[in-house]
């Protein structure tokens, strides 16, 4: 079965200057890719934008979690989960989040096991 092609013309109107380089850019990857692809892909930016701009999104999360624990020894980790409560009220005032606590939570708890 044929499907009949038909080509259009699509115009963009955008908010911010664009250089001539990201144009060319940007008009490969319109015409090389399948329009759902084109599709999935700009929601996907979308969202995370949307979450990126809204303050939702923690970009680096890994890099906090290894800025906490990278040089702590066995006993300051041991300390730390020994008080808890107040270390988690110390990190929601630094602004992280309830799962970044939780992985530096699991991240003290392996150092403690390693000897």
């Amino acid at each position: 079965m044929v499907q009949n092609i038909e080509h259009r013309v699509l115009r963009v109107n955008m908010k911010t200057p664009i250089s001539e380089k990201n144009m060319k850019e940007l008009q490969q990857y319109l015409t090389s890719l399948p329009i759902e692809e084109i599709i999935s892909g700009l929601h996907f930016a979308h969202k995370r934008w949307i979450a990126k701009k809204g303050g939702f999104l923690m970009v680096g999360r890994k890099s906090k979690i290894k800025r906490e624990v990278h040089l702590l020894t066995a006993e300051q980790a041991r300390w730390r989960l020994n008080n808890w409560k107040m270390m988690i009220k110390n990190y929601k005032e630094f602004g992280y989040s309830y799962p970044t606590i939780s992985r530096i939570k699991k991240s003290l708890q392996e150092i403690i096991k390693i000897p």
